[in-house]
């Protein structure tokens, strides 16, 4: 009789080139076995760099929050203009119906 072997499992460990993980494949099946994520990178390198970022970003924030409160108070004076110059229209347009589309065909 002969002895029966177990069949090699060929794994092959690839990086992934997006994130850098490093994933496990059966070639037999094509299938994930495993994946082991990258070790994450730090996005600042001291304490003081991460609390200018912090700064620099509030600071934007507030700038656009007062661009927001001046746009807001400006608003009605924009939709009193608006509202004038629609009007005007309305008076200059000339009496009658309006068409409607099926009213053209």
């Amino acid at each position: 009789m002969a002895k029966q072997t177990k069949p090699s499992v060929e794994v092959f460990e690839v990086p992934c080139p997006d994130c850098g993980a490093m994933i496990k494949i059966d070639a037999a099946t094509g299938h994930v076995i495993s994946h082991t994520p990258a070790p994450r990178k730090r996005t600042f390198e001291d304490l003081e760099t991460a609390a200018k970022a912090m700064r620099e970003r509030d600071e934007r924030a507030e700038s656009i929050f007062r661009q927001s409160v001046d746009a807001e108070k400006n608003k009605a004076d924009l939709l009193e203009k608006k509202f004038a110059e629609a009007l005007r229209k309305a008076k200059d347009a000339p009496e009658g119906k309006p068409l409607r589309e099926f009213d053209l065909d």
